[in-house]
């Protein structure tokens, strides 16, 4: 029988990215923007730091949950092209003139207390 009171995975994510742009902000990022779609790409956060534009996806997982995958069993090749490209029409579409970042944070919370790995340039676009 499951815990009524556990957290479903959607609160646990949103907790998750919750939790990511309180780190962003706290280390110099500006979030533009939170669950941006294109197409069938969500990016979860898009923030700016310096001359970046950072598109990061963000993994939250419950200590029973913990992170074994390496990055690509975290975001699948098609995810990353699907990021890449949402990406890509993001900058077109606000006319920026900018480098461009794909990051990977990942959350592990065990109960009331949490831990945050940010992993800049996690993937890269590919052709």
């Amino acid at each position: 029988m499951t815990n009524p009171k556990a957290p479903t995975t959607k609160q646990t994510g949103n907790k998750g990215e919750q939790l990511t742009v309180s780190f962003l902000k706290r280390n110099g990022y500006t979030i533009l923007e939170r669950n941006w779609f294109y197409n069938k790409a969500e990016i979860d956060i898009i923030a700016q730091k310096e001359d970046f534009v950072v598109f990061i996806e963000v993994k939250t997982r419950s200590k029973k949950d913990y992170f074994s995958e390496e990055i690509g069993d975290l975001v699948s090749t098609g995810q990353q092209k699907r990021i890449v490209n949402a990406g890509h029409h993001y900058i077109v579409q606000r006319d920026l003139d900018c480098e461009a970042r794909f990051d990977l944070v990942l959350i592990l919370i065990d109960g009331n207390s949490f831990t945050i790995e940010h992993i800049e340039e996690a993937f890269y676009p590919t052709l």
